[in-house]
């Protein structure tokens, strides 16, 4: 279903969990933002394949409150702290799993109105960020071969690191000199782009927008007069 949502309502819809993750300040609530996030995911098919990135992402997550906590603050702080940080990712996992990068550019284009310059760096960078971690896995696969060792204190790994870092930058110099070459011969910078896929919102996508504004005011509403969303709705 989230699949044959325009990008655009996908876009907002991200925007939108991202601003509830920041509005909720309980760690039940962003518990429970989490979870409905992670069942969207799977829903969509895309839970197995981001397994990994949501393991990352929990571990990170944990880093972030144990900082939280060696700063002075509370418990509950920590947690809210991680959970709020999770929340805010795993969203955009869920917009990058469902949509077409094409489709993006178009809808950053045509709907959103950004230049199209702009929307295609955006989607460019996006692209090539699983590239860029398989070439990383694939270059310390064949230093490991070599007899390269990433053990021992930070020091040493961050040295041992730069033999990683050299070929991966001349691997990133190359593609950018090809992408270069490739967005010269096919005119890129003309006043004219055309798209083929159909972005424009259709009448669900409407009423989602409308809900999710409807939500986002509720919670606003909740959060000005000291209340909780939940008692608010049954108030």
């Amino acid at each position: 279903m989230l699949k044959n949502l325009v990008p655009v309502t996908k876009l907002i819809g991200t925007i939108a969990f991202s601003f509830w993750a920041l509005v909720f300040n309980t760690p039940g609530t962003l518990i429970g933002l989490v979870v409905a996030e992670v069942v969207i995911l799977a829903a969509c098919g895309s839970f197995r394949r981001n397994v990994k990135a949501l393991a990352s992402l929990c571990v990170f997550a944990v880093f972030l409150g144990i900082i939280q906590l060696l700063g002075g603050g509370s418990l509950e702080s920590a947690y809210v702290t991680g959970l709020r940080m999770l929340a805010m990712t795993v969203v955009f996992i869920i917009l990058l799993t469902t949509t077409r990068l094409q489709d993006l550019t178009a809808a950053l284009v045509k709907q959103i109105k950004i230049p199209y310059e702009y929307a295609f760096m955006f989607t460019a960078a996006l692209r090539f960020v699983p590239d860029f971690i398989a070439e990383s896995k694939a270059v310390q696969e064949a230093q490991s071969c070599r007899g390269l060792s990433v053990s021992g204190n930070i020091f040493k790994k961050m040295k041992n690191y730069m033999t990683v870092i050299q070929p991966l930058l001349l691997k990133s110099l190359g593609r950018s000199e090809t992408m270069a070459l490739s967005l010269e011969l096919r005119a890129f910078g003309s006043n004219e782009h055309s798209f083929m896929s159909n972005v424009a919102p259709r009448a669900k996508d409407y009423v989602l927008i409308l809900l999710m504004i409807a939500v986002s005011i509720a919670l606003v509403y909740g959060r000005m007069t000291d209340y909780s969303f939940i008692s608010f709705i049954a108030g």
